[in-house]
């Protein structure tokens, strides 16, 4: 059964498109991010402010170059492995600066940034594959970067 099914999926989900359409979905967060953050620059410095991260001018251009660039990085499939790592690690400081759940009192909003920061964390895993994914086939000496 398992076999059919994956005879089946195999040749759908292991194309180029769906990769490319797979790793365009894991960075989107960072994409809309950094591009919404780079259309009102003052409210991407406000949040740096927010959370106490001084300067936050400086800072804030720094994360939207950051965010584009290495989500950039993962879909070309230039340096991906690096550019996957940097948003693995980006994604666990942001969530522990962000997200903190323990806190909050009891209640709604709490149960709410608990769940965004497991998913964060989630998110971090994803990105953690993919590096292991592109320094798997280095290690093979596969050199397809598409």
């Amino acid at each position: 059964m398992e076999a059919k099914l994956a005879g089946v999926c195999t040749p759908v989900f292991t194309s180029h498109p769906a990769r490319w359409l797979g790793l365009l979905a894991l960075c989107s967060a960072y994409i809309v991010s950094g591009a919404t953050r780079l259309m009102d620059f003052s409210s991407a410095v406000a949040e740096m402010e927010h959370y106490g991260l001084l300067p936050p001018r400086p800072i804030a251009a720094v994360v939207i170059l950051f965010q584009l660039s290495a989500s950039a990085m993962v879909i070309s499939g230039f340096l991906r492995w690096i550019g996957a790592l940097s948003l693995a690690v980006f994604t666990v400081l942001a969530t522990f600066i962000a997200l903190r759940f323990w806190e909050m009192p009891l209640g709604t909003a709490r149960f709410a940034a608990m769940n965004t920061f497991f998913e964060h964390l989630g998110l971090a895993g994803a990105f953690l594959l993919v590096a292991w994914y592109d320094l798997h086939k280095w290690r093979r000496g596969d050199r397809d970067w598409s």
